[in-house]
């Protein structure tokens, strides 16, 4: 699989990692690695915030959409 963002850029660049939202294939440069909340669901709610976060892999437009703040 090839980066999204350098193909777009007229790049052929290996991905090293798939954005978990999106799925877009993403090379070393544009890959953004977070630890993230998880939040335990399940019926009924309020959901329930973990205390331990997981690594996430986003490109930065689901990185941004998905961020609080």
């Amino acid at each position: 699989m090839k980066c999204y963002v350098c193909a777009k850029q007229g790049k052929t660049t290996e991905a090293v990692g798939i954005c978990i939202v999106c799925g877009m294939g993403l090379c070393m440069e544009h890959v953004i690695r977070e630890e993230r909340e998880i939040w335990e669901g399940g019926y009924p709610f309020p959901a329930q915030k973990m205390k331990k976060t997981l690594p996430r892999i986003l490109c930065r437009d689901c990185a941004e959409a998905t961020s609080e703040g």
